[in-house]
């Protein structure tokens, strides 16, 4: 079974069992549930499956966050049954009515995310690239390059008119018809024209739809109750065609006389607000968005203020709502999560701490807000504190964005546009956010409980050294790599356990005692050993290596085999491994620490085969 399949039978365990889940869906760090019955879920236990870093129950879904790897651990709980990815209307029931419109927002723009941030990055780049003129914009590269990035902007209609068929539980493949009316050429042309048009009588109001957002969701909202009239009326012989063909006849006068124009409306009335906030006080909305996004985060509220992020874009051609506050919040964050990491004695604090500010720095800050800050309960208040501040220089100096992107580090080149001030500015508001987090953390944030350690916590730490202790010796030759370093949450978090990584410099493994072989895996890229004294390691070579199915390894040992220090477990070729992009970092973890004391790592920068790489106490 490996990491992804334990935590999700962990997860499904403590929601009640599969028989409890309606829907089951992820966006970038959550797992998102419907479920029958909420008051089956144990949320005692579930926080604690290792794996699991906080449970929100909001707006009509059961939210439980994973992190990086949530897409996988999704896929194994989908394993598990024949589960809907839409929300089952009957389950909202009790749902307020604020609660369920914010959360189909959210449902909706979710799977849409990823290509907007994906194509907001390219004309980040883009930017980049021609303001240090290394392309120009009148190249075929940039055009091509640009052509890419503006299809997800332009045809956004058609997939939040997929997306809402999804959420309202109707044909996505008529909603994506729908959809792509609004933005098909022959009415682009009409529009264009700028002359009166009518159908079958009805006044057409001429609207550009491109990019635009509320209109498609609306229409396809109106197609979910015009489809299930349909399939009521229609014959079982004939639905197949009767079906779609009453919805486009109805849905196709609605679309364009009313539906269509009154999201239209709706659009303009936002952009129309936060226009007017933006030159009469435009200080407000980065200053809100920087000192409440954790609260947002918590609830999941974030996604819903996307449609008027978009309705910012397509009609000012910049975004003011999210960007700035955003990254004032998230930078925040990982301020927060340094100060605790230099302050904190608890090893386990420490490691979470600096892998959740690594994380937060490039935009994804449920590992700090859970793991960090609103566990401690104070950090929080300073993150909130430190995010309103940086938000307000985001507002004075009139910061926006240009392309959506993850609010974090990586985000800087959405901010460059005409005026270099605007991404000088951002930067500015990093250094803010980024200090005044950490100073105000380092001062009022951190709890005494985390701050100090008595003497005689001390005293038993010095004393462990004269308890009996089992050497583990490097099982390669390479550089040492801090465990918070690898680039696996599993490993980088201590889900596993503790112990260190190593960067081999040859493709050969040996065994770092006397001991037992307890498991080859099939795959030849992981090796369970057990100490004479009865330590559990691991020896994992590479990361995501199991992928190859045992291609370029070759074990040189068996299940249930003893071993002697510097026997020969496996060999592996290295330099192909690398020339295929894998990270060939090997964590050493010690999967029994809870039977022992400590476990301290070696403090050298190399080793080689034999050396003393981590010791543990008795």
């Amino acid at each position: 079974m490996n990491k992804y399949e334990t935590i999700a039978n962990e997860v499904v365990k403590n929601i009640g069992g599969t028989e409890n889940i309606e829907s089951v869906t992820n966006c970038m760090t959550r797992l998102r549930f419907t479920l029958k019955n909420v008051s089956k879920v144990d949320v005692e236990s579930l926080e604690k499956v290792k794996g699991v870093q906080g449970v929100v129950n909001k707006n009509g879904q059961f939210q439980v966050v994973i992190g990086s790897d949530v897409s996988h651990v999704c896929d194994e709980i989908k394993k598990m049954g024949s589960f809907s990815e839409t929300v089952n209307a009957n389950s909202e029931e009790n749902v307020s009515l604020v609660n369920r419109v914010l959360g189909a927002i959210t449902a909706i723009f979710q799977p849409v995310i990823p290509a907007i941030c994906g194509a907001g990055m390219i004309k980040a780049v883009l930017a980049l690239l021609t303001a240090f003129h290394v392309v120009e914009a009148t190249s075929q590269t940039y055009i091509l390059l640009a052509m890419v990035a503006d299809s997800a902007f332009y045809f956004l209609p058609i997939f939040l008119a997929v997306s809402s068929a999804k959420r309202f539980g109707c044909n996505t493949f008529i909603a994506a018809v729908l959809g792509a009316m609004l933005i098909h050429p022959t009415y682009a042309g009409i529009v264009s024209a700028g002359e009166a048009f009518k159908f079958i009588g009805l006044p057409i109001k001429l609207v550009s739809y491109g990019s635009s957002v509320v209109p498609a969701i609306l229409i396809v909202w109106a197609q979910s109750y015009v489809e299930k009239f349909a399939k009521k009326i229609s014959p079982n012989a004939v639905k197949v065609f009767l079906v779609p063909l009453i919805v486009f006849l109805i849905m196709t006068p609605l679309a364009f006389a009313i539906i269509g124009p009154l999201g239209s409306f709706v659009g303009d009335i936002l952009c129309n607000i936060f226009d007017f906030l933006n030159n009469q006080a435009r200080w407000v909305i980065p200053v809100l968005m920087g000192a409440f996004c954790p609260l947002f985060v918590m609830t999941g509220m974030h996604y819903s203020f996307m449609p008027v992020q978009l309705a910012q874009y397509a009609t000012l051609g910049y975004g003011t709502l999210l960007g700035p506050g955003m990254l004032s919040s998230n930078i925040s964050q990982a301020g927060a999560c340094f100060a605790v990491a230099l302050r904190t004695k608890d090893k386990e604090m420490k490691s979470t701490a600096l892998s959740s500010a690594t994380t937060a720095l490039f935009g994804i800050t449920e590992p700090a807000l859970y793991g960090v800050t609103m566990k401690l309960k104070k950090p929080l208040w300073t993150v909130m504190i430190s995010g309103g501040i940086a938000g307000l220089w985001g507002g004075l100096t009139n910061m926006r964005t240009y392309a959506s992107a993850t609010a974090g580090v990586t985000a800087l080149p959405v901010y460059i546009c005409d005026d270099l001030s605007n991404v000088r500015n951002a930067f500015i508001c990093i250094v803010i956010a980024l200090v005044s987090s950490f100073v105000l953390t380092l001062l009022f944030g951190v709890p005494k409980s985390e701050d100090t350690s008595s003497n005689s916590e001390v005293i038993e730490a010095d004393n462990t050294k004269l308890n009996k202790y089992t050497e583990i010796s490097s099982c390669m030759n390479g550089k040492v790599v801090p465990l918070e370093n690898v680039e696996d949450d599993v490993f980088s978090k201590k889900i596993m356990g503790p112990g260190v990584a190593i960067l081999p410099s040859e493709g050969k493994v040996y065994a770092p005692f006397d001991g037992v072989v307890n498991t080859v895996f099939p795959t030849k890229h992981a090796y369970g050993l057990t100490s004479l004294d009865g330590v559990e390691t691991i020896i994992h070579l590479g990361l995501d290596t199991v992928n190859l199915e045992g291609k370029y390894f070759e074990a040189k040992v068996k299940s249930g085999q003893s071993v002697k220090k510097g026997d020969l477990l496996a060999e592996f070729d290295l330099e192909a491994l690398q020339k295929e992009g894998f990270d060939m970092v090997t964590p050493v973890i010690i999967t029994n620490s809870d039977q022992f004391i400590d476990v301290i790592e070696t403090q050298k920068s190399d080793v080689k085969v034999g050396e003393e790489l981590v010791k543990v106490f008795r």
